[in-house]
């Protein structure tokens, strides 16, 4: 699932992991994957956010504070939720040939839109805004 990500965004896919071992997660969620994109400090990210007005500060602690935490657990691996692996199916698709970039799972995120994370990325959005268009 995974072979066609570059080196960043297999960066990416471990801070999403160590996101989830950090607040007693078993999953990879959208939210996880999202302050991972986050933290990544990728410079396309970063201009589609700042194109909409969107401050990265506030949607990174609004994320985090989503995450909460879960009870101490033993842990047997983490798993991906569906959606996560619907948001790397749509990753595919937009990167076509090349190799998955973090903008690219980024994308994937905000047009599955049905997470929590999306939602975070749409309240933060300006007042009468619409997101940029590529």
């Amino acid at each position: 699932m995974f072979s066609r990500f570059n080196a960043a965004s297999r960066r990416v896919l471990r801070v999403a992991e160590q996101e989830c071992r950090n607040h007693n997660n078993y999953y990879v969620g959208a939210e996880h994957l999202l302050v991972a994109l986050l933290e990544e400090r990728d410079a396309g990210i970063l201009h589609a956010l700042d194109a909409d007005g969107i401050d990265v500060r506030e949607v990174h602690a609004e994320v985090r504070r989503s995450l909460g935490g879960a009870e101490d657990r033993l842990w047997e691996g983490i798993l991906v939720t569906p959606r996560v692996r619907k948001m790397i199916a749509l990753a595919e698709e937009r990167a076509g040939d090349r190799e998955i970039a973090p903008i690219d799972l980024f994308e994937a995120l905000r047009a599955e839109g049905g997470s929590l994370a999306a939602e975070i990325l749409r309240r933060a959005l300006p007042r009468n805004a619409a997101p940029a268009k590529e």
